[in-house]
């Protein structure tokens, strides 16, 4: 197994935090990780939601929380750890988790019809209970939805605390843009904005990928940010892609 494969240990990245996360209408599911975080004795949590709408950076913001209070915690996605697809890879994997005080365990689509996968997290969420350890999970669907064959997994499951992620509004996403740019020392009007939206990928994380491609063009061209280099870029990419 590489270490791909493994729980990943990580320091948590910065920008993947809480205060980093704007939550639109998702103030409550923000909250129930908080408090999983923080303490042993909070609800377990189940997050759902469309791809981007940032539910692997709320399970990692939720171990940095713990973090920051002195709970060890661990982030390992379920579709990771599969590797070469391989069952016994992934059953062994979820089996050799643990020990930490909290959990985060995303992707959980990954291991569905896969019945030794299934019983070991099956197992995993029983001996957290015992050790007293907190489960947070994401998934894009409820567990009912995501395809399990396991039904005493899908009851587990289906009983932490629901959240479902609700996408931001197309303003939200136009303030979290220009906020991410300015941290970036990149000067986007209206018109650069609304060229964005209407041309390219409106999803948070396809709109920060491009911001990164932004920065680094201008920079390199010693250009400002303007409808006709943004025309330019994307362009090329289109052509080159």
């Amino acid at each position: 197994m590489n270490t791909g494969q493994l729980p990943l240990a990580m320091r948590w990245p910065p920008q993947q935090r809480f205060e980093r996360y704007v939550p639109g209408e998702n103030g409550a599911t923000v909250e129930l990780l908080r408090q999983a975080a923080g303490s042993s004795v909070a609800n377990w949590v189940f997050v759902s939601g469309a791809a981007a709408s940032g539910k692997t950076h709320l399970l990692i913001a939720a171990c940095a929380a713990a973090s920051d209070v002195g709970r060890g915690a661990q982030y390992i996605s379920l579709r990771g750890i599969r590797g070469d697809g391989a069952a016994t890879d992934s059953s062994n994997a979820i089996r050799a988790l643990g020990g930490s005080a909290l959990l985060a365990i995303d992707d959980v689509d990954a291991i569905a019809g896969d019945r030794d996968a299934e019983h070991a997290m099956f197992d995993l969420y029983n001996r957290c209970k015992v050790e007293k350890s907190t489960l947070v999970f994401a998934e894009g669907l409820p567990p009912a939805q995501i395809g399990l064959g396991l039904p005493d997994l899908v009851s587990r499951l289906s009983s932490c605390a629901q959240g479902v992620l609700k996408p931001l509004t197309d303003g939200e996403r136009r303030d979290v843009v220009r906020a991410r740019a300015d941290a970036r020392g990149i000067a986007l009007d209206d018109s650069a904005l609304d060229w964005l939206f209407t041309h390219t990928q409106r999803d948070l994380g396809s709109l920060t990928q491009l911001l990164e491609r932004i920065d680094r063009a201008s920079l390199a061209a010693k250009r400002r940010v303007t409808v006709p280099f943004l025309r330019e870029l994307v362009g090329a990419e289109k052509t080159n892609g």
